[in-house]
């Protein structure tokens, strides 16, 4: 009874080695795809690792830590750097460094909304001296103020 439980459950050895070889290849071409967070691509990748022992493949930290520190594309470049020069890849679990590298997101998505901030700060500035320098006649100039306040204000 128990064997026939294992099978319908784990399947056969021919189903477990091909689910163990599709996840290795899965694991083998693991990216970081456009547009994904760190939470997710921790989720994926804790996915596959994990159905990967528990077919039985084993995995020490540093190989872990290298793969994920590869899957990350160009612009992750310098703290990939960082985290390789400064941390020991062989002692650090996985879920540190996906909190190294959650911590760096949350950084790069404040400078960035920073950025814009300050970007559209400065265009609104720029427009509203533009339009006043320009207005020489005194009720073009009222004209314009208003013009620049309504502006200022919808963009606000």
């Amino acid at each position: 009874m128990w064997d026939i439980l294992e099978v319908t459950h784990e399947g056969t050895t021919d189903v477990k080695r091909a689910r163990r070889h599709a996840l290795i290849q899965e694991y083998e071409l693991f990216r970081i795809q456009q547009g994904e967070t760190i939470a997710d691509v921790q989720k994926r990748f804790t996915h596959i690792v994990n159905h990967l022992i528990g077919l039985g493949k084993q995995f020490d930290k540093e190989e872990l830590n290298i793969k994920i520190l590869k899957c990350l594309v160009r612009s992750w470049q310098p703290k990939v750097t960082a985290i390789s020069e400064t941390r020991d890849l062989t002692t650090l679990t996985t879920v540190a460094l996906f909190g190294k590298l959650r911590e760096h997101e949350l950084e790069m998505i404040r400078l960035k909304e920073m950025e814009t901030i300050e970007k559209n700060t400065k265009s609104l500035t720029f427009k509203t001296r533009t339009v006043v320098q320009e207005s020489t006649d005194e009720s073009l100039g009222d004209c314009s103020e208003s013009e620049d306040i309504n502006l200022l204000t919808r963009k606000f």
